[in-house]
């Protein structure tokens, strides 16, 4: 069920620019997902980072490998 709900949430990105927008700034896949929910679509970061590498009409998920911040 959550992979179906991911890919109508790429689909639905590759169509709407200001969505695009707002997922390209986020910091984290659980950010994604976070507005992902808001829409109504229910996946989690988790699961979206299991999707790297894989293409949904002309959208393809990235992980971005950032190191982490040292003190």
């Amino acid at each position: 069920m959550a992979l179906e709900q991911l890919k109508a949430f790429l689909q639905k990105m590759q169509n709407d620019q200001q969505l695009k927008a707002e997922v390209l700034s986020s910091s984290t896949a659980d950010d994604v997902a976070k507005i992902a929910h808001k829409l109504g679509y229910e996946f989690s970061g988790d699961e979206l980072l299991r999707f790297s590498g894989k293409k949904v009409g002309k959208v393809t998920v990235k992980k971005n490998d950032v190191p982490g911040e040292y003190n």
